[in-house]
């Protein structure tokens, strides 16, 4: 086995096992014997449990950096609102297993992550900023928080409703934050509020 192919044992060896037993109650000899390595070689690829962390949880860093970065120069119309929605939401469906610890292991994630957390918090800023539009009011800022924090849902959608398809979600949460957000404006103009009758 190469070393990015260990690495990545490693990594889904610990995600495994954070989720079935917590972050704190899961010990590095664990994960090691999980992947059939020592606990020398596990600490040759990563030197601690928060660097080990990081690394399971990184892919949810990815989504929204490329989401944010891919801000640059994009209009503000409900149509783009509803684009890069969409997009984070994708994101956070593919990547719910890792995100879902943020939700499941929240003071360990923060402890563990302080490394992380100026990049996410600025991400986030930049984030509800765009949505929140031109000009914002504190209340578009709320809503725009509100809405992210709606698409979040994703995150602990397997243990709520495990019979949801990720498209059923996927619809649900985006007419959801959309629907937090219309009383904001897009551009010039309201839209009206999305409902199961909606065309759109």
């Amino acid at each position: 086995m190469g070393a990015r192919d260990t690495r990545s044992a490693i990594r889904a060896a610990a995600l495994r096992l954070f989720l079935a037993k917590g972050v704190e109650q899961t010990s590095l000899r664990e994960v090691a014997d999980e992947v059939g390595i020592t606990k020398a070689s596990l600490y040759y690829h990563y030197e601690s449990k928060a660097d080990l962390l990081a690394a399971v949880v990184a892919p949810v860093l990815f989504v929204m950096r490329d989401v944010v970065d891919g801000l640059s120069g994009t209009p503000h119309d409900q149509d783009a609102v509803r684009e890069l929605l969409r997009r984070y939401l994708v994101g956070l469906l593919n990547h719910r297993a890792e995100g879902s610890l943020f939700v499941r292991d929240a003071a360990a994630m923060s402890a563990a992550l302080e490394s992380m957390l100026p990049e996410l918090m600025d991400l986030s800023n930049r984030l509800h900023a765009w949505l929140a539009g031109p000009s914002a009011t504190a209340e578009d800022t709320i809503r725009a928080i509100a809405a992210v924090q709606v698409l979040g849902t994703a995150l602990t959608a397997d243990t709520q409703v495990p019979d949801a398809s990720d498209g059923e979600i996927e619809a649900v949460l985006l007419d959801a934050a959309m629907n937090v957000l219309r009383p904001g404006t897009i551009g010039t103009e309201h839209w009206a509020p999305i409902g199961p009758g909606s065309t759109r």
